[in-house]
């Protein structure tokens, strides 16, 4: 069922505990997954994946570095670059974890509450406190450690918790020293330093992840949280020539024909001195884009770390290979289509958000269904009044006969929208008839160039009405002229409904249809 937001919240800013008892009934359906198409991929998830797959193919081994690094990795790394660097830098902060007291005027807020307060609740109540002090006590278990404590449940807890003991609402986070890599460099120090005896040489790691610098806003070339394919290359004769060698390849894979690799002027002071280089891409139509950044990493800050060999990293952004493959100009699109992406479902995506409002469940009533399609067919041509028997036999237990009628004289069996097929045209879904109106443009073009759904009027009705006689026995459908798709037992879900009213597109079904059916039970 749909939510009443304005409802909830309501009810949420009067009393939140009660609310949230009380609205928890209003989720919890009958189910919703089904096993259908293909899901769909997401752009920069299939760069990321393509990427790793040239990486493996090179023969570079997979890690995982750590997201979080300390400020004197960056000083180590930077020298006295560093300051320049942390300043891109996101800072960890944390709620301090205070003593928490509980005097005569918290024993009495629990009292009013209706929570206990005699000696061995209250006892329980501060080993509670003081483990969670000591960090053997997760905040995230904590209201149900103090309903525990004190026997009650967890929403009198939470009470308790926000009403007694108020300071903990006020607490701030206090920073560490701990911030978010910026550069995948920050962890591939520490990594080389963990593994130079542990693995051969020449020794080939790479890794595909996010790093996170501090953009005062994002915009068309900067997200905050981006991700990087880095690799790097342990070993005493380690060379520039072996960064030109791996990225040339690595482009080449990526379909890049043109590119060209320039000494940078100025070199960060991780790497040696005139070992930076940036990787420019040709891309057909736009010019030349850096996207690959690669060097050696400078003796001092190695040895800062203890690692005793030379090391070559590659770095470069994904977001930026992923753009440049898709013709994107603004990464925010690429990354977050949810967001920023243009809201688009094609012709063929939208027929598929057409579909039955009733159809036959049973194959007694799929056959009914059948009989009154092949039915309407064969005598479409009838002179009215008339009638036909469409099918005699058993649907759910009952005998019922089914005919299909016209009763008004001097016109068809069935009109001429019967045979009309929904297709989706440039955002439009149309009622398309089967032939005729050629000189109407909108007609041509979908007959030409639309999606078909396979969905003629006739069909929508006879699975309307084959469903009924599978419920009820005995039934009448009298459809005369269609306005809206309900009124031929179809719907169009409310995404395509939003999305064609977006595109100021229209769904048009109207026609006559003039189609009856009933049955019997006999």
């Amino acid at each position: 069922m749909r939510l009443n937001i304005k409802d909830i919240l309501a009810k949420a800013d009067k009393d939140f505990e009660a609310a949230w008892r009380e609205t928890g009934s209003l989720v919890g359906g009958k189910g919703a997954f089904v096993k259908g198409r293909k899901g769909a991929t997401h752009v920069l998830v299939e760069a990321t994946n393509l990427l790793r797959g040239i990486y493996l193919d090179l023969g570079f081994d997979e890690v995982v570095n750590p997201m979080v690094v300390d400020e004197a990795d960056i000083y180590k790394q930077y020298g006295n670059e560093a300051p320049a660097i942390l300043d891109r830098c996101y800072y960890l902060a944390a709620l301090p974890r205070p003593d928490i007291g509980i005097g005569a005027k918290e024993i009495a807020a629990i009292k009013r509450l209706g929570g206990p307060t005699d000696e061995r609740s209250l006892s329980k109540l501060k080993e509670t406190f003081h483990d969670y002090k000591k960090g053997r006590i997760e905040g995230d278990d904590m209201v149900e450690r103090i309903a525990d404590a004190l026997g009650v449940s967890d929403v009198l807890a939470l009470k308790i918790l926000n009403t007694a003991f108020p300071q903990l609402r006020g607490l701030e986070a206090v920073p560490t020293k701990l911030l978010l890599r910026s550069h995948m460099t920050s962890a591939w120090f520490l990594t080389c330093a963990a593994v130079q005896h542990k693995l051969e040489m020449p020794i080939k790691l790479f890794s595909v992840a996010l790093r996170a610098r501090r953009e005062q806003q994002e915009d068309a070339s900067h997200l905050r949280f981006h991700h990087a394919a880095s690799s790097v290359i342990m070993d005493e004769e380690v060379s520039i020539e072996d960064g030109k060698a791996v990225v040339q390849e690595i482009l080449k894979r990526l379909g890049f024909k043109e590119i060209k690799i320039e000494m940078k002027k100025v070199t960060a002071k991780y790497y040696a001195p005139e070992t930076e280089h940036e990787v420019f891409a040709k891309v057909e139509g736009s010019g030349w884009f850096e996207v690959v950044d690669f060097g050696l990493y400078g003796p001092i800050a190695l040895a800062k770390y203890g690692i005793e060999y030379p090391v070559l990293n590659i770095g470069m952004g994904v977001e930026r290979i992923a753009a440049l493959l898709h013709g994107y100009s603004d990464i925010r699109e690429l990354a977050y289509p949810q967001f920023y992406g243009e809201w688009v479902i094609s012709d063929a995506a939208l027929a598929k958000q057409v579909s039955f409002i009733e159809e036959p469940k049973t194959e007694e009533g799929k056959a009914v269904e059948r009989a009154i399609v092949k039915t309407l067919m064969e005598k479409r041509d009838a002179d009215s009044p008339c009638e036909f028997v469409a099918y005699e036999g058993r649907v759910g237990g009952r005998k019922v006969k089914v005919k299909v009628f016209e009763p008004d004289p001097n016109v068809k069996l069935v009109g001429p929208a019967a045979f009309n097929e929904v297709v989706v045209l440039n955002t439009n879904v149309l009622g398309i008839p089967e032939k005729g109106m050629e000189k109407v443009e909108i007609v041509r073009e979908a007959r030409e160039r639309g999606i078909r759904t396979g969905i003629r009027y006739l069909d929508a009705v006879a699975k309307a009405a084959a469903s009924r006689i599978e419920r009820e026995g005995k039934a009448e459908i009298r459809v005369r002229m269609a306005k809206l798709p309900s009124d031929i037992n179809l719907k169009v879900s409310d995404v395509g409904i939003r999305f064609v009213s977006s595109r100021q597109g229209k769904i048009d079904v109207r026609g006559p249809i003039f189609i009856g059916i009933y049955s019997e039970i006999c």
